[in-house]
């Protein structure tokens, strides 16, 4: 996937990146240099992840949640997943009792949507040694491996944060809008972007001049990423003559626009930032434009 040697106390540990196989998680299922977590999540059953995960998990996952684990306080006008400051996070890895020398993957049922969230967020806390689990649980229960009950037993680390910027807010958007140097792309379904159909938040469209790659074109028909010279490939279409450090993701709620973040990754092309508070936060104020209709 993207392995690379890294040396750690003397030690010679391969390290993953973006996306990990569910063969090579398998032969590190008891390696406790790894730590597995569970995402599942469904945007409109805020419970159905915590139940997911009780009736059945991959052996040594522990849960997150993408509703507390991985988001702050909401204000009514910061989005439905607002980023927790780098400490609360901290506190939160710390918790979970991760640690700088471990290997996390993360994964879920909807293909990375939601263990993308968490690798991106690992990595804007400079931990660089996450990848999310091709295919997630589907791909590993298709090849029939072990599921269980067991919840694992983990003693408290100690984790500091040591933020990698790489987010961009409202402000900054607004600032930029009909600017070349800066280009959104939307990672939500066609008809959500056009502002039809809209059922999670309250006004439908998209942020002016953004461009549409739902993440869903990011993955084959078993729900695992494509190659990464079909995603390279797609991307410069889409693209065109511009870098990936002009690029920003948004979608709902800074979730599924880091799934098109890890695809750039996996691509070759690293730079772009993202925008957290997404939709959700923009369309909170009525100053703030809005655009409706399909890409042009």
């Amino acid at each position: 996937m993207d392995p690379s040697l890294i040396t750690l106390t003397g030690l010679i540990l391969m390290t993953h990146h973006t996306l990990i196989s569910t063969a090579t998680l398998a032969e590190h299922l008891h390696d406790p240099t790894w730590r597995i977590f569970d995402v599942r999540h469904d945007l409109m059953q805020a419970d159905l992840g915590t139940k997911q995960y009780a009736e059945g998990h991959l052996p040594g996952a522990c849960f997150v949640s993408i509703d507390t684990d991985l988001a702050g306080e909401k204000n009514g006008r910061n989005g439905r997943h607002p980023l927790p400051t780098p400490e609360a996070f901290a506190a939160t890895l710390s918790r979970l009792g991760v640690r700088h020398d471990q290997q996390v993957v993360a994964y879920d049922a909807s293909g990375g949507m939601y263990a993308a969230r968490l690798w991106w967020m690992l990595r804007w806390v400079g931990h660089t040694r996450v990848a999310v689990l091709d295919g997630g649980i589907n791909q590993w229960i298709r090849e029939q491996r072990m599921i269980t009950t067991d919840v694992p037993h983990v003693s408290p680390s100690q984790f500091h944060a040591q933020v990698h910027e790489s987010r961009v807010d409202a402000n900054f958007l607004m600032a930029h809008l009909g600017k070349t140097e800066v280009t959104v792309i939307d990672a939500r379904a066609a008809n959500r972007y056009a502002g039809q159909d809209e059922v999670i938040d309250p006004v439908g469209g998209h942020i002016p001049g953004a461009l549409n790659r739902p993440f869903q074109a990011n993955l084959d028909t078993n729900g695992c990423f494509k190659p990464a010279a079909t995603l390279a490939a797609e991307f410069a279409q889409l693209l065109g003559n511009r870098s990936p450090k002009q690029i920003v993701h948004s979608c709902g709620s800074g979730v599924s626009a880091c799934h098109n973040l890890i695809a750039m990754e996996v691509a070759g092309l690293s730079g772009a930032r993202l925008y957290p508070g997404s939709w959700s936060e923009w369309c909170s104020d009525p100053a703030r434009p809005v655009a409706t209709g399909a890409q042009p």
